[in-house]
């Protein structure tokens, strides 16, 4: 086990130090792109190792399986500062749990299930804060909003209480090179920038995974999703 922790904290570790060169060679600081941590099929023994080395953000793609770690880790959460992003797609009948218990959601693409959280999110707790995802390369298998249809949904999600639009978030299809990567994350960027100028003030791009982490931080992500570059290969869900 003590090998499998320190395998996973030199991993870490090499994420973060890619991260640093990528923002650097994009005249960017360090500072201005969030590591979230892709924990789906890793246990909450695992999700704590990491937590206590410093990492707070965490990506979960299954909410039935966040339930379970998000549970176990309460004191973690609590005391470190833990902070939990669905980056998975939010059925409607997850939509209680995803209120209750996260504080991101990176995959909004329909009005009604924005307001459904919105109504679900405990007055108690700080705003939920949304992503709306976008199908920027039109894969017919991807989940999202055209781009031809963002705009009435940020001006539609911008106005439900409990909810903070922050920007858009997107899994685009790998491309042959980093430089035709970045191009494909670029139309995010753009996408992004065009809103602002209509009067919102979106801040977040999130997007950027294992593979693709220079391309999109050169387009300007703010937020990448990295999950087997820290946890290694997955296991079976």
């Amino acid at each position: 086990m003590t090998i499998i922790l320190e395998s996973m904290a030199s991993r870490w570790q090499t994420v973060k130090l890619a991260i640093a060169t990528a923002c650097e060679d994009a005249q960017r600081h360090a500072e201005s792109v969030q590591l979230i941590a892709v924990s789906k099929t890793v246990d909450a023994q695992g999700v704590r190792a990491l937590a206590a080395l410093g990492q707070k953000d965490f990506g979960e793609n299954y909410v039935q399986e966040a339930l379970a770690k998000i549970a176990a880790l309460t004191e973690e959460t609590r005391q470190w500062g833990l902070r939990w992003h669905c980056i998975g797609p939010v059925q409607s009948n997850k939509t209680l749990a995803v209120a209750t218990h996260f504080d991101w959601v990176h995959t909004l693409d329909r009005l009604k299930t924005a307001q459904r959280l919105s109504a679900q999110r405990p007055p108690h707790l700080a705003d939920l804060q949304v992503c709306i995802q976008v199908n920027t390369d039109g894969g017919s298998s991807k989940s999202g909003v055209s781009p031809s249809d963002v705009r009435e949904l940020v001006s539609q999600v911008a106005l439900l209480p409990r909810l903070r639009l922050r920007g858009l978030m997107a899994i685009p299809e790998p491309q042959s090179d980093s430089t035709a990567m970045r191009q494909v994350h670029l139309r995010l960027t753009h996408l992004m920038s065009d809103i602002n100028r209509t009067g919102y003030q979106l801040d977040t791009l999130s997007m950027g995974m294992s593979g693709d982490l220079a391309p999109a931080i050169g387009a300007g992500a703010t937020m990448v999703r990295v999950g087997s570059a820290i946890f290694g290969a997955r296991s079976p869900k």
